[in-house]
């Protein structure tokens, strides 16, 4: 696996909606700066897993396959909604303890809704700032 610079960009948005959730919500709690940027890199990690598993179930509904691929298709992605938030809870639990809580399911679905909606602005803000091919660059 290749680490891409987008990868970075999304691990320091993770660590800032993260810090400002710490901020917000007493029930969220990393004690140091150092266990906050872990959890945000475990976040990406187990973010991207959700998101490659997520566009599977999907292209296996939009399919034009078999109705049991899509009813598959349909049951992985009722499955993977809720299961990835009680995921992120039991992994940061098993890797961190007390050390670092991230509230109960209700707010962690708030958190990841925030990181990819973050995620998503920071990539379009990149997207919309690279020069286009043809485009002179002015020194």
């Amino acid at each position: 696996m290749r680490i891409r610079p987008i990868d970075l960009v999304d691990v320091l948005v993770y660590l800032v909606v993260l810090g400002a959730f710490s901020q917000l919500f007493p029930a969220v709690i990393s004690e140091t700066f150092l266990l906050a940027l872990l959890t945000a890199i475990l976040l990406k990690i187990v973010l991207e897993i959700v998101v490659w598993v997520k566009s599977q179930a999907l292209a296996r509904i939009r399919s034009e396959g078999a109705v049991a691929s899509r009813v598959i298709g349909v049951v992985v992605l009722v499955l993977v909604l809720p299961g990835s938030k009680f995921l992120v809870l039991e992994l940061v639990d098993l890797v961190f303890g007390d050390a670092v809580q991230l509230g109960g399911f209700f707010l962690v679905t708030l958190l990841i809704v925030v990181l990819m909606l973050s995620r998503g602005g920071v990539r379009r803000l990149f997207a919309s700032s690279e020069p286009r091919q043809g485009d002179a660059e002015i020194s």
